[in-house]
C-alpha cells in the first residue's frame, strides 16, 4: 500500500472532515461498483427463484397443464405435468430476473445521476422500468406501466424503509 494511501487512511480514521486524496476516492469508487454490482446480482437471484416458484405455483393451479388440444379427454401423466410445470417456472424466472435487473439498473443509473440516495430513486426507476415494459404494448401502456410501477416501488421502499 502507497504512503499516500496509509496517510489518507489515517486521515479517514482521526478526522471528521471528508479527505479528497486520490486513493479515497479510488476506494470509495471500488465500493460504489461493488455495492451496485451485488445489488445487481441479488435483484437478478431473487427474481429468478421467486419468479420460479410464481411459475410452478401458478402451473399447479392451472387446469390446462399438461392438456392436450388433439385429445382433450386424456389425462396428461404426472411426467407431461411436471415438464410444463418446469417449463412455466423457467419462463417466469427469466421474465422476473430480467425486471429485475432493469429496475436495479436504473436505479444505479439514477442514484448515480442524482447523487443522491432516497426513496425518489426508486420511485424513478418504477416509472423507467414500468414504462419500458409497458411501452411495447403502446403509449397508453407505458404511461400505465409507468405509474403503476412506480406506485408499486414508491409503497415496498415506504414498507422497507
Amino acid at each position: 500500500m502507497p504512503e499516500q494511501c496509509i496517510r489518507c487512511l489515517a486521515l479517514i480514521l482521526l478526522s471528521a472532515q471528508r479527505p479528497t486524496c486520490q486513493c479515497f476516492l479510488q476506494i470509495n469508487r471500488a465500493l460504489i461498483q461493488k455495492t451496485y454490482q451485488r445489488n445487481l446480482h441479488l435483484c437478478l437471484f431473487l427474481g429468478f427463484v421467486l419468479g420460479g416458484a410464481f411459475g410452478v405455483f401458478t402451473a399447479g393451479i392451472d387446469t390446462n397443464v399438461g392438456f392436450d388440444p388433439k385429445d382433450p379427454y386424456r389425462t396428461p401423466t404426472a411426467k407431461e405435468v411436471l415438464k410444463d410445470m418446469g417449463q412455466r417456472g423457467m419462463s417466469y424466472a427469466k421474465n422476473f430476473a430480467i425486471v429485475g435487473a432493469m429496475f436495479s439498473c436504473t436505479e444505479c443509473l439514477v442514484e448515480s445521476y442524482r447523487g443522491k440516495s432516497d426513496w425518489k430513486n426508486s420511485v424513478i426507476s418504477g416509472c423507467i422500468t414500468g414504462g419500458a415494459i409497458g411501452f411495447r404494448a403502446g403509449l397508453k401502456a407505458g404511461v400505465i406501466g409507468c405509474g403503476g410501477f412506480a406506485a408499486f416501488s414508491a409503497a415496498i421502499d415506504y414498507y422497507l424503509r
